[in-house]
């Protein structure tokens, strides 16, 4: 549809020789007074604006935001372009395939299904680290993820070429937010529209929620479920409340010792405690010029960690130096300026915006941290993180606790393969004095004769990984240097941690090898494992053989030190129960460390050849020299030639046989991508909204459930229903593969959702002598007694029955990564509504995406508080009302006693408050689903 242009606000911009038509944001009254990050909101609506679903009174509405006020106001966002990574990207994929079967049934013309919006697709969630600590480890890893995956890149292929404008960057190329800042992302795109050559702000949704990593860079973008990313594709805008935008103003500069992980851990902290769900964040003042553009892309990056929606920087010249660096053409970058200075987009320190709240940080207070062991919030002071663990292993250990620390015993004593605890005479004590809690240490003999102690909060896997530090040279540089002064003083890393190195992009490589610290860091085990998320989502791959035995067999509560992003429980490895987060030398050091209860203050990590202790400061390396090493080694030919052939890829991708054709030929056979089933019998017309009635309670869950507990991930366990599935289908355990690879099967993901090892569902206490187990089970009410089962299956049970069921969950429900398949596996469960204190922001809009609707219980109740115990049969009216074209502020609950509810148990009514938010959420859900309501609109 053609632009309305109410405001007159089209222009033209002369850049060197090329015009380009803009739309100047000027032209509406107020605009001068909005943050960055709302003015780049006003340009897309005043190029968007068509009267219906950009209006002149949105617009407007903009114009004249309240930096005060609550959002109440819609807007229609329509982002540049899509990025995606493929465990995400795959569904995407297949649905987009799947649409055009169904398009076609219901009369329509299926190449109208087709990316409007550029998508790109990065393919880096699917190396697993299996092979670490030598040489041929990331070709090996590259050649068993083809072996594993053959099937989705197959399909990924006859993608990039049956879609228009859908790139694909292959296996092995780098992590999509990294490839995003070094390379897609353009901060000011031009497009030819109409014949027309127009330029606008670059802007993005993605299909991860770290996207907000492109923030840095002064592009405004954000996570968003695979169901939004491909509504976004097909056109349709991005529905969202005009936000509050919060000013966090930078003063003084990041003191020695201190690293950006530091910085952005401190940010983390504060934020979380400040509170900023939901609102945007942008960094502003004097100090804004001093951060670099590595450093602000590792801030963007832990937005969701921080709740934000978006925590932008505005363009600089720090932005221009980082694009001429990275190898963008002279032209792109002169458009860069003149747009951002013309449309007053150019960051002026001197010019403060109106905020709606306001934080400020002297980076010069920032002090070395970590965080954990469950919460990337969960900031610690390096400085008090062993008597922090003392607190924390009482949580996860299991009976008393006897700790000698981790280390050689003596070569008389015969050892043993793992199985051999340590005996002691007396229970020993924490340095804060509480009893040590956890199983006894365990004596260890490797098979080329190595014997050590192996005991609880072992560092058993040390990792760097990750788009949020593999991007920013001065925290790789640093790891580096740490290894060769570590490799100087004659230390080594200690037999039991498994090494990792992840590089974000080849780029990383190159300066590695420029400046010879490839070799430090594989001569304490950091050997390249692939380019690709690895640890961070949990494809760390088995660890050292003796020790995982020892950890199983022991029940050892052991540690894993990563520098990425993520660090829930259950995440990182089935055999590691306490997961933290620090920067790439603090990785290195508890590599040499060997645990986390140590003190890097008063400890020595070694002695050197001397005989002389080797404390932590003594080979933390100097920033002089840090920054010698990137001025020498870091240059902008390197980013040209690496991403030259980005999009090509190597042999093995070009060698994929490929389909062709603009309609996928399904293999009935395959076990990683099937036809999906969200169109079957699909009508041109929706059927009424209808109340909920006679539904049973499928889990009773606790606060912070994350997506990482609801959607499948991990590896697929024997004996759950995932691998039911894949044996009855010929698949051999060895050939199980992810849950993430195997995301285009539906069949595989819905036995997988709500299967996390750590999910606790309440339910099963009743049947457990009130004992809460973990892992995907609940009680099926089906059955004689509601017994203890699988959640699958009793979902099967209760879809045969035709019985609704509804979900019961805590405060921050579905935070953390944006996965589609946390609310699509929830639908087919059978989930109908979704209960809870409050939302996360992304999770909450999927599940209206798949016509589940989220309801929160009243304020400051819980489902515990109501006297819910999740064995009531529920009902919910005043749904119904959606069909009037409006949407009910709040539904009546009725949960009524059943046969299995405790005796004297009365009914219990309340008034659920409907967080359909927006009047775009509420079609989607009228229509069954976000897709349906494209589908129909396209037919």
């Amino acid at each position: 549809m053609s632009t309305v242009n109410s405001f007159g606000a089209k222009s033209t911009l002369t850049v060197g020789s090329t015009d380009y038509e803009i739309f100047r944001i000027d032209t509406v009254e107020g605009f001068e007074k909005l943050p960055f990050s709302l003015k780049v909101l006003l340009e897309n609506l005043l190029r968007t604006e068509d009267g219906a679903n950009v209006t002149k009174a949105q617009i407007e509405a903009l114009g004249s935001w309240d930096p005060a006020a609550q959002p109440d106001t819609e807007i229609q966002f329509t982002p540049a372009r899509v990025v995606m990574q493929d465990f995400t990207g795959v569904p995407c994929i297949v649905d987009l395939a799947t649409m055009r079967e169904a398009v076609t049934a219901l009369g329509g013309d299926p190449n109208k299904i087709n990316p409007l919006s550029p998508a790109e697709m990065v393919i880096d969630h699917s190396v697993i680290a299996d092979l670490f600590g030598r040489p041929d480890a990331i070709e090996r890893n590259v050649e068993i993820e083809y072996e594993r995956n053959g099937e989705r890149y197959q399909f990924l292929r006859w993608g990039q070429t049956a879609f228009d404008d859908f790139k694909v960057v292959p296996p092995g190329t780098g992590i999509v937010h990294q490839v995003n800042i070094e390379h897609l992302a353009k901060v000011i795109y031009d497009r030819s529209v109409d014949g027309v050559l127009r330029a606008y702000p670059d802007t993005c949704v993605g299909t991860d929620s770290h996207t907000t990593m492109v923030n840095g860079l002064g592009v405004l973008g954000w996570g968003v479920g695979g169901i939004e990313a491909e509504a976004a594709m097909l056109g349709q805008p991005v529905s969202m409340l005009i936000p509050r935008v919060v000013g966090f103003k930078l003063t003084g500069e990041i003191p020695a010792g201190v690293t950006a992980t530091d910085v952005v851990l401190t940010i983390t902290d504060i934020l979380r405690k400040h509170g900023v769900v939901g609102k945007f964040v942008e960094f502003y003042g004097a100090g804004v010029a001093s951060v670099p553009l590595a450093n602000r892309a590792t801030i963007g990056n832990m937005s969701p960690e921080f709740g934000s929606t978006a925590a932008i920087f505005p363009i600089d010249d720090v932005t221009l130096d980082y694009l001429r660096l990275t190898g963008r053409d002279e032209q792109a970058v002169a458009l860069v300026e003149a747009y951002a200075k013309e449309q007053k987009l150019w960051h002026d320190a001197a010019n403060e915006p109106a905020f709606s709240e306001y934080l400020e940080l002297d980076l010069s207070t920032v002090v070395p941290s970590i965080a954990g062991p469950k919460r990337p919030q969960d900031r610690i002071l390096l400085s008090e993180s062993k008597a922090q663990f003392e607190k924390d292993i009482l949580n996860y250990a299991t009976g008393p606790i006897d700790i000698a620390d981790s280390g050689s015993f003596p070569a008389s004593d015969p050892g043993s393969v793992p199985g051999e605890e340590v005996e002691t005479n007396e229970i020993p004590t924490l340095s804060s004095g509480s009893p040590k809690a956890a199983s006894k240490p365990v004596k260890v003999k490797t098979p080329d004769g190595q014997k050590y102690i192996l005991d609880n909060g072992a560092v058993t896997l040390a990792a760097i990984t990750s788009c949020t530090n593999t991007s920013n040279p001065s925290v790789m540089i640093a790891a580096g240097l740490l290894a060769r002064n570590a490799l100087a003083k004659g230390l080594k890393q200690k037999p039991w941690v498994k090494t990792t190195l992840g590089p974000g992009s080849k780029v990383v490589t190159d300066y590695y090898e420029k400046s010879g610290l490839d070799k430090d860091l594989e001569g304490l085990g950091f050997y390249t494992v692939g380019y690709g998320c690895t640890i961070c989502i949990g494809n760390s791959g088995p660890l050292i053989d003796e020790v995982s035995a020892a950890i199983n067999e022991h029940d050892l509560a052991v540690t894993a030190v990563l520098s990425g992003n993520r660090n829930f429980e259950g995440r990182i490895s089935p055999d590691v129960k306490m997961n933290y987060l620090a920067s790439p030398p603090l990785v290195v050091a508890y590599a040499l460390a060997g645990s986390m209860n140590f003190d890097f203050d008063t400890q020595a990590l070694g002695t050197d050849g001397d005989g002389n202790d080797v404390f932590l400061k003594d080979v933390w390396p100097d920033p002089t020299e840090v920054q010698q090493i990137i001025d020498s080694s870091i240059s902008r030919d390197q980013f040209i030639k690496q991403y030259a052939t980005v999009f090509d890829g190597d042999e093995r991708w070009t060698s994929l046989p490929t389909p062709t054709g603009p309609i996928f030929e399904w293999d009935a056979d395959s076990t990683y991508v099937r036809k999906a089933p969200y169109f079957d019998g699909m009508e041109a017309t929706p059927a009424p909204v209808t109340d909920i009635s006679g539904a049973r309670v499928l889990a009773t869950l606790g606060d912070s459930v994350t997506t990482d507990h609801i959607s499948p991930a991990g590896n697929i366990k024997a004996g759950t229903p995932a691998a039911q599935y894949l044996t009855e289908h010929g698949v051999a355990q060895k050939d199980f593969n992810s849950f993430g690879s195997r995301r285009g099967n539906h069949e595989v993901m819905i036995r997988g959702t709500f299967a996390n090892i750590r999910l606790k569902n309440a339910l099963v206490k009743a049947v457990n002598d009130g004992q809460q187990i973990e892992g995907g089970f609940t009680r099926d009410f089906t059955q004689a007694g509601g017994p203890q089962a699988y959640i699958f299956d009793a979902s099967t049970n209760y879809q045969e029955q035709g019985t609704p069921l509804v979900i019961f969950g805590g405060k921050e429900y579905g935070s953390g990564s944006s996965r589609d398949w946390a609310a699509k596996g929830t639908n087919l469960l059978g989930v109908k509504a979704v209960i809870t204190e409050s939302f996360e922001r992304i999770h909450r809009s999927n599940l209206i995406g798949m016509g589940v609707v989220p309801l929160q219980f009243p304020a400051g109740e819980s489902w515990e508080s109501l006297g819910l115990d999740g064995t009531e049969i529920v009902s919910i009216a005043g749904l119904e009302e959606l069909n009037n074209g409006t949407t009910p502020k709040t539904v009546k609950v009725t949960a009524t006693p059943s046969e299995f509810s405790p005796e004297g148990k009365q009914p219990i009514e309340f008034d659920a408050v409907v967080r359909i938010d927006t009047p775009g959420e509420a079609d989607y859900y009228r229509n069954g689903g976000i897709l349906q309501y494209v589908l129909r609109s396209l037919v």
